[in-house]
């Protein structure tokens, strides 16, 4: 690449050299072209993911509460929606933290960090359980009506998974 200056001082003249020829400018556009794409690739095919995954949803838990997956800036989150009327309570009463005791659960962030894999699977985050007071590492995979969630220490052999169901109809979240 050579580059010249003309005497005024304003106008540039830059000359792109393959093995001594000079590049036209449509050379020039096409060769950086697959790199522009590439970029372009990189950094929107997350959002997408996110947009069209079959994950983010309303679900329920074994114990009948609602909770929904949601796209957050931290990548996704987990949050509780409607706590089942079998909860035997409605407070983060197990928290470790004992000034965290007394908030309410409903409205509470139980998972964070995660990141698709593909648009049916998710791994990377974190999860809050709020029935022992446990974070956990998580992953999750869904298929069809049913979401596995996997929370486990340090690899996923030491782990447990629990199975949600899509919510389809409505109900009344809690406040």
């Amino acid at each position: 690449m050579t580059a010249s200056r003309s005497d005024d001082g304003h106008s540039v003249e830059i000359a792109f050299l393959s093995h001594g020829r000079r590049l036209s400018t449509t050379t020039r556009a096409i060769w950086w072209l697959p790199a522009v794409m590439l970029i372009a690739i990189l950094t929107c095919n997350a959002p997408l993911t996110a947009q069209t995954s079959p994950m983010l949803s309303d679900w329920q838990e074994p114990t009948g509460s609602v909770i929904r997956i949601e796209p957050c800036s931290s990548g996704f989150c987990i949050r509780v929606l409607l706590i089942s009327s079998r909860a035997h309570t409605t407070f983060d009463i197990y928290n470790p933290d004992r000034a965290l005791r007394g908030r309410p659960l409903c409205n509470l962030d139980v998972g964070n960090g995660f990141s698709f894999t593909d648009p049916t699977h998710a791994s990377g985050g974190t999860l809050y359980d709020p029935k022992s007071g446990n974070t956990y590492r998580g992953k999750m995979a869904v298929e069809g009506d049913s979401l596995r969630l996997r929370g486990y220490i340090m690899f996923p052999i030491f782990g447990r998974t629990e199975t949600w169901r899509r919510v389809h109809g409505s109900f009344q979240s809690c406040r």
